[in-house]
C-alpha cells in the first residue's frame, strides 16, 4: 500500500486503487455513503426511492441519490447462472401505461417475462426480464436461458407455449377459463407466478411511482435480486457488497423515479 493508498505491485511497480473495475470506481461519494446506502437498499422490503435515499442520505442533489441506487442495482445483477428447476411457473406482464405509471404514456407499456420454482406450498427463486413482443420465439427463448431442460413448465392455455415441448420441457398448459365455469379454484391457476407480479407491479407503484421503460430492467434485476434472498436481510447486504467488488461498469446517468 502506497501513501496514496494504492495497491502497488511488487514486480512492475504498477498502482491500481482498492475501488478500481467496481462500481465504485472513481466515485468522489465518501465510502461510508455507499455503505450506508447499500444497508438501506438491502434492509428494505419493498426498496427505496431516489428521493428517499436522498432524504435518509442527507444528500444534496437528488441526482446523486439516483446515480448510487442505480450503481448498487447494477451490482445486483448477478448473473443468476443456476437456471430454474424440476417444477417452474412462467407467465407474461405488462408493466406501465396510464393505470401503473402515470408519468408514462400507453405507448410505454412493457411486456415482461416472470419465471418462478414451485418450492413446496411456496415460492422459490425468480426470474423477470423485458421482452421484444409475446412471439412464440421471444418467449421460449426466454425459458431457455432461464430454466433447466427437462423441468416441468406450468403456463397458461396461450398456444405459443405449445413449442415448450419441442424444446425438451414438460409442458403443463392450464386453461384459466375454468375457474370462471366454477369447477376449479382460481388461486390454483399458476399462483405462484401470478403472486409474484402482482407483487412486482404493486412494490414499482408504492416506491417508485413511475419508472421509465427505457430503465425497467435494472428494477426487475433489483426485484428479483430480494426474491432471491428474502428472509435474510444481512446476507442481502453481504451478497450486494461482494457484487461490488466485482469488474461491473456503472449504470449510467439519468433520473426517473421519483
Amino acid at each position: 500500500m502506497t501513501p496514496r493508498r494504492l495497491w502497488q505491485c511488487s514486480g512492475c511497480r504498477y498502482q491500481v486503487s482498492v475501488t478500481a473495475g467496481t462500481v465504485l470506481h472513481k466515485t468522489r461519494i465518501p465510502l461510508p455513503v455507499w455503505f450506508r446506502a447499500a444497508y438501506l437498499v438491502t434492509n428494505s422490503a419493498a426498496g427505496v426511492s431516489a428521493r428517499q435515499l436522498q432524504h435518509q442520505l442527507g444528500l444534496g442533489r437528488y441526482e446523486t441519490a439516483w446515480t448510487i441506487l442505480h450503481k448498487l442495482r447494477h451490482a445486483m445483477v448477478v448473473s443468476e447462472s443456476e437456471p430454474l428447476r424440476d417444477v417452474v411457473e412462467v407467465d407474461l406482464c405488462s408493466i406501465g401505461g396510464q393505470q401503473e405509471c402515470p408519468r408514462a404514456t400507453l405507448d410505454s407499456r412493457q411486456l415482461v417475462a416472470a419465471g418462478v420454482e414451485v418450492g413446496g406450498a411456496g415460492s422459490g427463486r425468480v426470474r423477470l426480464k423485458v421482452i421484444d413482443g409475446a412471439s412464440p420465439t421471444t418467449f421460449c427463448s426466454f425459458v431457455a436461458g432461464n430454466v433447466a431442460p427437462g423441468a416441468i413448465v406450468h403456463t397458461d392455455g396461450w398456444p405459443a407455449y405449445r413449442s415448450l415441448a419441442r424444446l425438451g420441457y414438460q409442458h403443463r398448459p392450464h386453461n384459466q377459463r375454468r375457474p370462471w365455469l366454477g369447477d376449479v379454484d382460481p388461486y390454483d391457476v399458476l399462483p405462484r407466478v401470478h403472486r409474484l407480479m402482482s407483487d412486482l407491479k404493486t412494490s414499482l407503484q408504492r416506491t417508485h411511482r413511475g419508472v421509465s421503460g427505457g430503465h425497467l430492467h435494472a428494477y426487475l434485476d433489483e426485484y428479483a435480486f430480494r426474491c432471491n434472498r428474502q428472509g435474510s436481510p444481512s446476507a442481502v447486504f453481504h451478497t450486494l457488497l461482494g457484487l461490488s467488488t466485482e469488474q461491473r461498469s456503472a449504470a449510467g446517468d439519468g433520473a426517473d423515479d421519483g
